[in-house]
């Protein structure tokens, strides 16, 4: 065998991993990948009220400048103890004019020492939803409430997320998404403000300063549950919503 003929039956097994995956997520069509540009311009004529209630003025220049210095005072944070027992922190990975948001909870070991969110088997199988529903990781958004790993992966606590929270806050007010998508229930109760299961919320779009957000369950869980393919085919129902209202 020749390495072109070596190399074509890699892909050919990369391809039938993929459908594999595709099949056990219920996929029931294949999506044709996402044609819009990367980036789309910001029209804050037609935004809702931003959170601070101040729009995001200026040149396109300024813009990425006040998105940069955002992204700075993340790396050097020092409001809560986690700071302390982070490797760095991890502001967040993606297009910052995005029409599409994912929100988790808390960066963990492989993000902590990457610096990236969602980069261990929980965010493999994220970006495989993520291309499932025809985007790239570089066209959406990604990030955490909280942008410092807890010890051991614990629980963010409530003075955690009370100091840290703003600054998602801030992200969400300069990406202005059209659709927030929350990995799992400490996102979806930070954003929804609800106590409610994820049983209960996913599946069914909230709304966070006009915004509509679609709760479902975190990859993590999905990962804990592999082999149960029902809990998949319901993240995947939550994602064609998704897909939905991005197409309206």
């Amino acid at each position: 065998m020749n390495e072109k003929e070596k190399f074509d039956k890699l892909k050919l097994e990369e391809l039938r991993t993929q459908l594999e995956f595709f099949r056990q997520l219920g996929v029931d069509f294949l999506v044709e990948p996402h044609r819009q540009p990367a980036e789309r311009p910001i029209d804050n004529s037609s935004r809702p009220e931003l959170i601070s209630g101040e729009h995001f003025q200026g040149s396109e220049g300024d813009q990425q400048a006040e998105w940069d210095r955002l992204i700075q005072k993340i790396l050097n944070c020092r409001f809560c103890p986690l700071f302390k027992t982070r490797t760095q922190a991890v502001p967040g990975e993606g297009n910052w004019k995005a029409q599409l948001m994912f929100v988790g909870e808390a960066p963990g070991r492989d993000e902590d020492f990457q610096g990236r969110p969602f980069v261990g088997r929980a965010g493999q199988l994220l970006t495989k939803i993520i291309q499932s529903m025809g985007f790239s990781r570089e066209e959406v958004y990604i990030a955490n409430v909280i942008k410092c790993r807890p010890p051991e992966n614990r629980t963010p606590r409530p003075d955690e997320i009370k100091a840290c929270s703003h600054f998602l806050l801030k992200q969400i007010e300069m990406i202005r998404p059209r659709v927030i998508v929350t990995l799992g229930k400490v996102a979806t109760e930070f954003l929804l403000q609800s106590s409610r299961s994820m049983s209960e919320l996913r599946g069914h779009f909230g709304e966070f300063q006009g915004i509509p957000v679609m709760p479902t369950f975190h990859p993590a869980y999905l990962v804990r549950n592999e082999r149960n393919k029902q809990i998949r085919k319901m993240v995947w129902e939550d994602m064609k919503q998704v897909m939905k209202l991005l197409k309206s």
